[in-house]
Protein backbone atom coordinates (compact mmCIF):
# COMPACT_ATOMS: atom_id res chain seq x y z
CA UNK A 1 0.00 0.00 0.00
CA UNK A 2 1.20 3.37 -0.72
CA UNK A 3 -0.14 4.70 2.93
CA UNK A 4 -0.80 2.31 6.04
CA UNK A 5 -3.04 5.55 6.91
CA UNK A 6 -5.38 4.66 3.92
CA UNK A 7 -7.41 2.05 6.08
CA UNK A 8 -10.03 3.83 8.50
CA UNK A 9 -12.60 1.73 10.19
CA UNK A 10 -12.10 0.41 13.48
CA UNK A 11 -10.06 -2.65 11.72
CA UNK A 12 -7.27 -0.13 10.88
CA UNK A 13 -4.81 -0.79 13.62
CA UNK A 14 -5.20 -4.59 13.35
CA UNK A 15 -5.13 -4.63 9.40
CA UNK A 16 -2.25 -2.30 9.46
CA UNK A 17 0.00 -4.67 11.91
CA UNK A 18 -1.05 -7.86 9.61
CA UNK A 19 0.18 -6.62 6.43
CA UNK A 20 3.30 -5.20 8.13
CA UNK A 21 4.14 -8.59 9.88
CA UNK A 22 3.21 -10.44 6.40
CA UNK A 23 5.45 -7.93 4.84
CA UNK A 24 8.70 -8.30 7.71
CA UNK A 25 8.30 -12.01 6.22
CA UNK A 26 9.56 -11.18 2.94
CA UNK A 27 5.96 -11.07 0.85
CA UNK A 28 4.50 -7.95 -1.62
CA UNK A 29 1.18 -8.75 0.11
CA UNK A 30 -0.35 -6.14 -2.69
CA UNK A 31 -3.26 -8.36 -3.32
CA UNK A 32 -4.28 -9.18 0.16
CA UNK A 33 -4.08 -5.88 1.02
CA UNK A 34 -6.10 -4.58 -1.29
CA UNK A 35 -8.98 -7.35 -0.55
CA UNK A 36 -8.35 -5.54 3.36
CA UNK A 37 -9.04 -1.87 2.02
CA UNK A 38 -12.31 -3.15 0.14
CA UNK A 39 -12.84 -4.52 3.27
CA UNK A 40 -11.94 -1.36 5.26
CA UNK A 41 -13.88 0.85 2.90
CA UNK A 42 -17.07 -1.34 2.99
CA UNK A 43 -17.00 -1.12 7.23
CA UNK A 44 -16.66 2.69 6.60
CA UNK A 45 -19.49 2.95 4.74
CA UNK A 46 -22.01 1.06 7.06
CA UNK A 47 -24.60 3.50 8.36
CA UNK A 48 -24.01 3.12 11.97
CA UNK A 49 -20.00 2.77 12.63
CA UNK A 50 -19.72 -0.96 12.96
CA UNK A 51 -18.09 -2.22 16.26
CA UNK A 52 -16.74 -5.46 14.93
CA UNK A 53 -17.03 -7.40 12.36
CA UNK A 54 -19.81 -9.78 12.39
CA UNK A 55 -21.14 -13.13 10.56
CA UNK A 56 -23.74 -10.46 9.41
CA UNK A 57 -21.33 -7.67 8.34
CA UNK A 58 -19.48 -10.30 6.92
CA UNK A 59 -22.40 -11.70 4.85
CA UNK A 60 -23.61 -8.12 3.45
CA UNK A 61 -19.93 -7.54 2.26
CA UNK A 62 -19.35 -10.98 0.17
CA UNK A 63 -22.80 -9.97 -1.69
CA UNK A 64 -20.85 -6.82 -2.98
CA UNK A 65 -19.06 -9.66 -5.02
CA UNK A 66 -22.34 -10.75 -6.58
CA UNK A 67 -20.41 -9.95 -10.01
CA UNK A 68 -17.51 -11.16 -9.67
CA UNK A 69 -17.19 -14.98 -10.70
CA UNK A 70 -16.42 -18.14 -8.40
CA UNK A 71 -12.53 -18.18 -7.95
CA UNK A 72 -12.24 -14.61 -7.96
CA UNK A 73 -14.88 -14.31 -5.23
CA UNK A 74 -13.32 -16.86 -3.27
CA UNK A 75 -10.08 -15.83 -3.49
CA UNK A 76 -11.36 -12.58 -1.38
CA UNK A 77 -12.98 -14.11 1.30
CA UNK A 78 -9.86 -16.40 1.85
CA UNK A 79 -7.75 -13.13 2.49
CA UNK A 80 -10.47 -11.82 4.60
CA UNK A 81 -10.58 -15.09 6.33
CA UNK A 82 -6.47 -15.02 7.20
CA UNK A 83 -7.18 -11.95 8.55
CA UNK A 84 -9.51 -13.34 10.98
CA UNK A 85 -7.56 -16.15 11.92
CA UNK A 86 -4.39 -13.60 12.70
CA UNK A 87 -6.97 -11.48 14.76
CA UNK A 88 -7.97 -14.74 17.31
CA UNK A 89 -4.63 -14.64 18.68
CA UNK A 90 -5.11 -11.93 20.43
CA UNK A 91 -9.34 -11.94 20.27
CA UNK A 92 -10.47 -15.52 21.05
CA UNK A 93 -13.97 -14.41 20.77
CA UNK A 94 -13.21 -12.51 17.00
CA UNK A 95 -15.68 -13.78 14.24
CA UNK A 96 -13.73 -16.22 11.90
CA UNK A 97 -15.89 -17.25 8.67
CA UNK A 98 -17.15 -20.78 8.46
CA UNK A 99 -14.73 -22.26 5.34
CA UNK A 100 -17.61 -25.24 4.71
CA UNK A 101 -19.40 -22.24 3.61
CA UNK A 102 -17.63 -20.63 0.95
CA UNK A 103 -18.44 -21.01 -2.73
CA UNK A 104 -16.88 -23.87 -4.35
CA UNK A 105 -14.32 -23.55 -6.80
CA UNK A 106 -14.48 -23.63 -10.21
CA UNK A 107 -11.61 -25.93 -12.14
CA UNK A 108 -8.37 -23.59 -12.63
CA UNK A 109 -6.86 -23.09 -16.24
CA UNK A 110 -5.17 -26.58 -17.69
CA UNK A 111 -1.99 -25.91 -18.66
CA UNK A 112 -0.85 -26.43 -21.85
CA UNK A 113 2.61 -28.29 -22.18
CA UNK A 114 4.58 -27.13 -25.26
CA UNK A 115 6.55 -30.22 -26.97
CA UNK A 116 10.01 -29.27 -28.02
CA UNK A 117 8.86 -29.58 -31.72
CA UNK A 118 6.31 -27.07 -31.17
CA UNK A 119 8.77 -24.86 -29.36
CA UNK A 120 11.25 -25.66 -32.85
CA UNK A 121 7.72 -24.21 -34.64
CA UNK A 122 7.18 -21.29 -33.11
CA UNK A 123 11.34 -19.79 -33.23
CA UNK A 124 11.40 -21.10 -37.12
CA UNK A 125 8.20 -18.68 -38.16
CA UNK A 126 9.77 -15.74 -35.47
CA UNK A 127 11.29 -13.88 -38.69
CA UNK A 128 7.54 -13.78 -39.95
CA UNK A 129 6.81 -11.08 -37.05
CA UNK A 130 7.93 -7.79 -39.64
CA UNK A 131 9.69 -5.00 -37.78
CA UNK A 132 8.76 -1.57 -37.74
CA UNK A 133 9.97 1.72 -36.71
CA UNK A 134 8.32 1.43 -33.44
CA UNK A 135 9.69 -2.05 -33.12
CA UNK A 136 12.82 -2.71 -35.77
CA UNK A 137 13.24 -6.54 -33.45
CA UNK A 138 10.02 -7.30 -33.34
CA UNK A 139 10.78 -10.64 -34.46
CA UNK A 140 14.51 -11.27 -32.73
CA UNK A 141 12.77 -10.03 -29.34
CA UNK A 142 9.87 -12.34 -29.77
CA UNK A 143 12.09 -15.30 -30.40
CA UNK A 144 14.31 -14.99 -27.36
CA UNK A 145 11.76 -14.15 -25.12
CA UNK A 146 10.49 -18.03 -26.11
CA UNK A 147 13.48 -19.09 -25.56
CA UNK A 148 14.13 -17.79 -21.95
CA UNK A 149 10.56 -18.71 -21.15
CA UNK A 150 11.37 -22.26 -22.19
CA UNK A 151 14.85 -22.76 -21.06
CA UNK A 152 14.79 -21.10 -17.90
CA UNK A 153 11.32 -20.88 -16.49
CA UNK A 154 10.95 -17.47 -16.11
CA UNK A 155 8.05 -15.76 -14.95
CA UNK A 156 6.58 -13.56 -17.67
CA UNK A 157 7.33 -10.32 -14.85
CA UNK A 158 10.93 -11.57 -14.60
CA UNK A 159 11.31 -11.59 -18.31
CA UNK A 160 10.07 -7.85 -18.54
CA UNK A 161 12.13 -6.97 -16.09
CA UNK A 162 15.18 -8.12 -16.90
CA UNK A 163 18.24 -5.73 -18.33
CA UNK A 164 21.59 -6.19 -20.30
CA UNK A 165 23.74 -5.87 -17.39
CA UNK A 166 21.64 -8.94 -15.72
CA UNK A 167 23.25 -11.34 -18.51
CA UNK A 168 27.17 -12.25 -17.87
CA UNK A 169 28.42 -13.53 -21.34
CA UNK A 170 31.71 -14.64 -19.61
CA UNK A 171 29.99 -17.54 -17.02
CA UNK A 172 27.05 -17.80 -19.30
CA UNK A 173 24.06 -16.64 -16.00
CA UNK A 174 21.45 -14.42 -16.10
CA UNK A 175 20.47 -13.05 -12.74
CA UNK A 176 17.25 -12.70 -11.39
CA UNK A 177 16.51 -9.59 -9.23
CA UNK A 178 14.19 -9.51 -6.39
CA UNK A 179 11.56 -11.59 -7.92
CA UNK A 180 8.47 -12.76 -5.54
CA UNK A 181 9.22 -13.11 -2.35
CA UNK A 182 12.06 -10.66 -2.62
CA UNK A 183 14.07 -13.47 -3.96
CA UNK A 184 17.34 -13.32 -6.35
CA UNK A 185 18.75 -16.17 -7.86
CA UNK A 186 21.16 -16.82 -10.91
CA UNK A 187 20.48 -18.79 -13.36
CA UNK A 188 23.19 -21.04 -15.57
CA UNK A 189 22.33 -21.47 -19.32
CA UNK A 190 23.26 -23.65 -21.74
CA UNK A 191 25.53 -22.74 -23.94
CA UNK A 192 23.24 -22.42 -26.86
CA UNK A 193 20.82 -20.21 -24.99
CA UNK A 194 23.64 -17.98 -23.84
CA UNK A 195 24.61 -17.84 -27.47
CA UNK A 196 20.97 -16.74 -28.16
CA UNK A 197 21.80 -13.65 -25.30
CA UNK A 198 24.84 -12.56 -26.95
CA UNK A 199 23.41 -12.58 -30.25
CA UNK A 200 20.50 -10.94 -29.77
CA UNK A 201 22.68 -7.99 -27.53
CA UNK A 202 24.90 -7.51 -30.83
CA UNK A 203 21.51 -7.08 -33.00
CA UNK A 204 20.62 -4.60 -30.19
CA UNK A 205 23.59 -2.75 -30.25
CA UNK A 206 23.71 -2.53 -34.13
CA UNK A 207 20.03 -1.06 -34.56
CA UNK A 208 20.74 1.40 -31.20
CA UNK A 209 23.76 1.61 -29.87
CA UNK A 210 25.01 2.57 -27.53
CA UNK A 211 22.90 1.63 -24.83
CA UNK A 212 23.33 1.80 -20.84
CA UNK A 213 23.90 -1.88 -19.08
CA UNK A 214 20.23 -0.91 -17.62
CA UNK A 215 18.31 -0.66 -20.65
CA UNK A 216 15.60 -3.34 -20.64
CA UNK A 217 17.15 -6.79 -22.60
CA UNK A 218 14.11 -7.18 -24.04
CA UNK A 219 13.90 -3.88 -25.31
CA UNK A 220 11.96 -1.43 -27.51
CA UNK A 221 12.67 2.41 -29.08
CA UNK A 222 9.12 3.26 -28.78
CA UNK A 223 8.54 6.16 -25.53
CA UNK A 224 12.01 6.18 -24.98
CA UNK A 225 13.58 2.72 -24.84
CA UNK A 226 11.14 0.52 -22.52
CA UNK A 227 10.95 -2.73 -21.44
CA UNK A 228 8.03 -5.14 -24.03
CA UNK A 229 5.19 -4.76 -22.35
CA UNK A 230 2.90 -8.12 -21.29
CA UNK A 231 0.34 -7.17 -24.31
CA UNK A 232 2.83 -6.84 -26.60
CA UNK A 233 4.99 -9.90 -26.05
CA UNK A 234 0.81 -11.70 -26.09
CA UNK A 235 -0.14 -10.63 -29.31
CA UNK A 236 3.54 -11.41 -30.69
CA UNK A 237 3.41 -14.75 -29.61
CA UNK A 238 -0.61 -14.90 -30.80
CA UNK A 239 0.71 -14.72 -34.28
CA UNK A 240 3.16 -17.44 -34.23
CA UNK A 241 1.01 -19.57 -32.16
CA UNK A 242 -1.64 -18.71 -35.51
CA UNK A 243 1.12 -19.71 -38.04
CA UNK A 244 2.27 -22.72 -36.45
CA UNK A 245 -0.94 -24.31 -35.90
CA UNK A 246 -0.82 -24.62 -31.79
CA UNK A 247 -3.57 -24.71 -29.93
CA UNK A 248 -5.27 -26.29 -26.52
CA UNK A 249 -7.97 -28.98 -27.20
CA UNK A 250 -10.48 -26.25 -26.41
CA UNK A 251 -9.41 -24.06 -29.24
CA UNK A 252 -7.70 -21.50 -26.74
CA UNK A 253 -4.18 -20.69 -27.39
CA UNK A 254 -1.66 -21.37 -24.52
CA UNK A 255 -0.89 -18.62 -22.18
CA UNK A 256 2.34 -16.98 -21.80
CA UNK A 257 2.44 -18.76 -18.34
CA UNK A 258 2.54 -22.23 -19.78
CA UNK A 259 6.33 -21.66 -20.72
CA UNK A 260 6.76 -22.15 -17.18
CA UNK A 261 4.79 -25.54 -16.84
CA UNK A 262 6.39 -26.65 -19.92
CA UNK A 263 9.82 -25.88 -18.53
CA UNK A 264 9.14 -28.12 -15.19
CA UNK A 265 8.25 -30.76 -17.09
CA UNK A 266 10.30 -31.00 -19.43
CA UNK A 267 13.48 -30.91 -17.09
CA UNK A 268 11.55 -34.20 -15.13
CA UNK A 269 11.32 -35.93 -18.51
CA UNK A 270 15.27 -35.28 -18.85
CA UNK A 271 16.13 -36.55 -15.52
CA UNK A 272 14.02 -39.43 -16.50
CA UNK A 273 15.50 -40.19 -19.28
CA UNK A 274 19.52 -39.86 -17.66
CA UNK A 275 18.26 -42.22 -15.18
CA UNK A 276 18.77 -39.07 -12.83
CA UNK A 277 17.41 -39.52 -8.38
CA UNK A 278 14.47 -37.18 -9.41
CA UNK A 279 12.94 -36.67 -5.88
CA UNK A 280 16.51 -36.22 -4.91
CA UNK A 281 17.03 -33.37 -7.81
CA UNK A 282 13.50 -31.51 -6.95
CA UNK A 283 15.35 -28.95 -4.33
CA UNK A 284 17.35 -27.95 -7.32
CA UNK A 285 14.62 -27.19 -9.80
CA UNK A 286 12.52 -25.18 -6.76
CA UNK A 287 15.60 -23.25 -6.52
CA UNK A 288 16.39 -22.48 -10.31
CA UNK A 289 12.42 -21.47 -10.68
CA UNK A 290 12.27 -18.91 -7.38
CA UNK A 291 10.23 -20.80 -5.24
CA UNK A 292 10.17 -20.96 -1.17
CA UNK A 293 10.04 -24.60 -1.22
CA UNK A 294 9.36 -28.11 -3.12
CA UNK A 295 5.76 -27.76 -2.28
CA UNK A 296 5.20 -24.92 -4.97
CA UNK A 297 6.89 -26.46 -7.40
CA UNK A 298 4.66 -29.51 -7.07
CA UNK A 299 2.14 -27.24 -9.00
CA UNK A 300 3.52 -26.78 -12.42
CA UNK A 301 4.62 -30.76 -12.22
CA UNK A 302 1.99 -31.83 -14.78
CA UNK A 303 1.33 -36.07 -15.06
CA UNK A 304 1.52 -36.16 -18.77
CA UNK A 305 2.52 -38.11 -21.62
CA UNK A 306 5.56 -39.21 -22.31
CA UNK A 307 5.78 -38.12 -18.35
CA UNK A 308 3.83 -40.73 -17.67
CA UNK A 309 5.15 -43.38 -19.27
CA UNK A 310 8.74 -42.73 -18.01
CA UNK A 311 7.66 -42.61 -14.41
CA UNK A 312 5.45 -45.87 -14.84
CA UNK A 313 8.85 -47.47 -16.88
CA UNK A 314 10.68 -46.77 -13.66
CA UNK A 315 8.22 -47.97 -11.22
CA UNK A 316 8.49 -51.48 -13.32
CA UNK A 317 12.09 -51.65 -13.23
CA UNK A 318 12.39 -51.04 -9.35
CA UNK A 319 9.32 -53.28 -8.01
CA UNK A 320 8.02 -54.85 -10.68
CA UNK A 321 9.53 -58.28 -9.63
CA UNK A 322 8.08 -57.80 -6.22
CA UNK A 323 4.62 -57.04 -7.21
CA UNK A 324 4.68 -60.10 -9.40
CA UNK A 325 6.09 -62.09 -6.32
CA UNK A 326 3.18 -61.07 -4.47
CA UNK A 327 0.79 -61.30 -7.16
CA UNK A 328 1.65 -65.39 -7.67
CA UNK A 329 2.43 -66.04 -3.59
CA UNK A 330 -1.55 -64.95 -3.67
CA UNK A 331 -2.81 -66.81 -6.58
CA UNK A 332 -0.87 -69.96 -4.71
CA UNK A 333 -2.64 -69.09 -1.56
CA UNK A 334 -6.11 -69.52 -3.40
Amino acid sequence: MKSKDTFRSFLAPEIVQYISLKQALGRRFDGASWILLWLDRFLCSLGEPARDLTAETFKQWCQTMESLNANSKLARIRAVRCFCLYRRRTAPTCFVPDPTQFPQARQGVVPYIFSESEIARLLSHSAALPDSVRSPLRGASTRLAIILLYTAGLRRGELLRLSAQDYDASAQTLLIRASKFHKSRLLPLAEDVAAEVTQFLALRAAVQPPLPGSAPLIWNPYCGGRAYCGIQLRKNLNVLLSLAGIQKPDGRRPRIHDFRFSFAVNVLIRWYHDGADVQAKLPFLSTYMGHVSVLSTYYYLRFVEPLRSLASRRFADSYGGLVAAVAEQKGAQT
